[in-house]
């Protein structure tokens, strides 16, 4: 399968490296504006070119990188040469309704809305996806591609705000949960690269014990904070200072 990636920034570029990491048996190529976007790829089994027109001729799949203001402006002199393609879009908050309605009439295969996280670049991305339109075939094509590099849920429209909010967003509020850790353990006394590396890999852990063992946090909470403890006394301080509310707050504001 060959693959464009038109607009290799942060997200699309993210995407061309996971893809060319984790999917041997694809072909990547990836655009941007300006050479020295793509020169950090050249050593990553991605082909580059500045020309939209000449990724897109040959491709079997089209993942649109662009920012959403763009989006249109960007793919419509494209459509023409997506015939018997797949459309992936990894525009945020354009509703689907618009992108049928733009891509209406070109005979494409499958348009899907995907969102992805920057995680995607390390095949460990957590990957929202909602069908435009496409067959069995397309659905499966897309799926296949977005758990090769991660995990990927095919939601309804309405969910990928929220999915854009917890996974995608969140890898923001996470590293910030890390920042506060690590400020805290310089002032217990670690020197700041300890602090960072034991944030980190404290978080990495954390998530990778919950998610092997199939439990909800709580549990995992639970096992840790022994009665009259200092863990609980931790959480309790937190609580007061607004932590949970704050994460849920932050995550409302896509509302």
């Amino acid at each position: 399968m060959r693959i464009a990636i038109i607009g290799a920034g942060n997200m699309g570029g993210a995407t061309a490296l996971g893809f060319a990491r984790f999917i041997p048996e694809i072909e990547v190529t990836a655009t941007a504006r300006h050479q020295e976007t793509l020169n950090k790829y050249s050593l990553a089994r991605i082909k580059t070119t500045l020309d939209n027109t000449e990724a897109v001729k040959d491709a079997d799949l089209v993942v649109m990188g662009v920012k959403p203001w763009l989006l249109k402006d960007v793919m419509t002199p494209l459509l023409p040469l997506m015939k018997c393609k797949i459309l992936v879009s990894l525009a945020a908050g354009i509703p689907a309704a618009t992108i049928r309605e733009w891509t209406e009439g070109f005979n494409i295969q499958g348009v899907y809305i995907v969102i992805p996280n920057l995680a995607i670049e390390i095949g460990e991305s957590m990957t929202f996806i909602n069908e435009v339109f496409g067959t069995q075939e397309t659905r499966s094509t897309v799926t296949g591609l977005f758990q090769a590099v991660g995990k990927a849920l095919l939601v309804d429209e309405k969910q990928l705000g929220a999915g854009m909010m917890v996974a995608s967003c969140g890898t923001a509020f996470a590293l910030r949960y890390v920042r506060a850790a690590t400020e805290g353990g310089v002032e217990l006394g670690l020197y700041p690269k300890q602090a960072l590396q034991a944030a980190l890999q404290t978080v990495k852990g954390a998530a990778m014990l919950a998610d092997a063992h199939g439990t909800h946090p709580e549990q995992e909470i639970d096992k840790v904070t022994t009665p009259g403890g200092i863990t609980i006394r931790g959480l309790n301080a937190m609580e007061e200072a607004g932590f949970s509310n704050a994460v849920i707050q932050g995550l409302k504001i896509w509302k």
